[in-house]
């Protein structure tokens, strides 16, 4: 087999996971806060960044050089860790994988002002296209919108702001302090509410949060595995085989079906993003290619990024500053 062809496959492999964490985020969002489910899966995280740390042989301290867009992806991190959990708890999984679906759209769009990227009518017209779609699945006016779809609009918008300032200023700074500061924040802010929404955990849902923390780290190394085997424009777009398993948890475990509106706005979101990562994969007139730089995966506070662990190679050739 191919190392073209196991790439994606690894992939599929990897959101197979990823969406598996999700229903076990969902299943807890049914007893307990997100402020709770993101604190202990941040606490059961941290190994993972143990092992980060001491893969880095740098000589530095832990002090970033852009205190300021640190902070600003430090804070947008959290809001989108908390909010995408706080979605999946509340909203039917294929309605909320729709909406984080726009991520790449908001990417292409803010890397303009943000990266300088060049963005030609054709990118343009199907970022246009896909906002359209997101439209599509929330029906306003004829569906009573709730916190959870503000909830899942708020997360593609800091999920994609993140990953940019992650490019912005990447090449400065130590990956650890990218994957360790969220991380504390999230593990302070978190843990600041749970005096407040704190509720009795059984072993049962113990286990399941440490499911999530172990799915999280599994999903991202399979991740790894297929940006180190194949090129991007191959891998990038096996996330949205996340909208067929959310279909068939939503289905089997939840009794959730697929409405109409859904199906169409996300076949609209999910058009327009392939087309994008394709129009970036070809040349056209990115010189960034904002989208397929953006590896790590939405929504999983717990897990490493994907970048620090592929070679130079793996990563493609553009500068530092604009990988993640």
């Amino acid at each position: 087999m191919s190392t073209n062809l196991r790439g994606p496959l690894l992939a599929l492999l990897a959101f197979g996971i990823f969406a598996t964490h999700d229903v076990v985020v969902k299943y807890l969002g049914g007893v307990y806060s997100p402020f709770q489910i993101v604190f202990f899966s941040v606490v059961f995280g941290f190994p993972i960044i143990t092992f980060t740390l001491l893969r880095d042989a740098t000589e530095a301290n832990l002090r970033p050089t852009h205190p300021w867009w640190t902070a600003m992806r430090t804070f947008a991190a959290v809001v989108t860790g908390f909010c995408a959990f706080y979605a999946f708890s509340v909203l039917p999984l294929a309605q909320t994988y729709a909406i984080l679906f726009a991520s790449p759209l908001l990417i292409t769009l803010l890397a303009i002002p943000m990266l300088g990227e060049k963005v030609g009518w054709r990118r343009g017209a199907a970022v246009v296209v896909g906002l359209a779609g997101v439209i599509v699945v929330l029906q306003p006016g004829t569906t009573e919108l709730s916190l959870g779809h503000a909830a899942a609009l708020v997360a593609a918008c800091a999920g994609a702001f993140a990953s940019l300032v992650v490019r912005k200023i990447g090449r400065d700074e130590r990956p650890v302090v990218l994957i360790l500061y969220p991380m504390m924040a999230n593990f302070v802010l978190m843990g600041a509410a749970m005096p407040f929404v704190y509720e009795p955990m059984p072993v049962q849902d113990m286990g399941a949060l440490v499911v999530v923390a172990v799915f999280a780290l599994a999903g991202t190394s399979c991740l790894i595995l297929a940006y180190r085997l194949a090129p991007a424009v191959l891998v990038a777009p096996m996330q949205y085989s996340q909208i067929l398993w959310a279909t068939l948890y939503g289905l089997l475990l939840f009794d959730e079906s697929i409405e109409s509106p859904t199906l169409i706005g996300s076949a609209i979101i999910v058009a327009s993003g392939i087309y994008i990562v394709l129009r970036e994969g070809s040349g056209g007139k990115s010189t960034t290619t904002p989208v397929l730089r953006t590896r790590s995966r939405l929504g999983t506070p717990g897990a490493p990024r994907v970048a620090p662990f592929l070679s130079e190679e793996s990563r493609g050739p553009v500068p530092p500053d604009q990988q993640d």
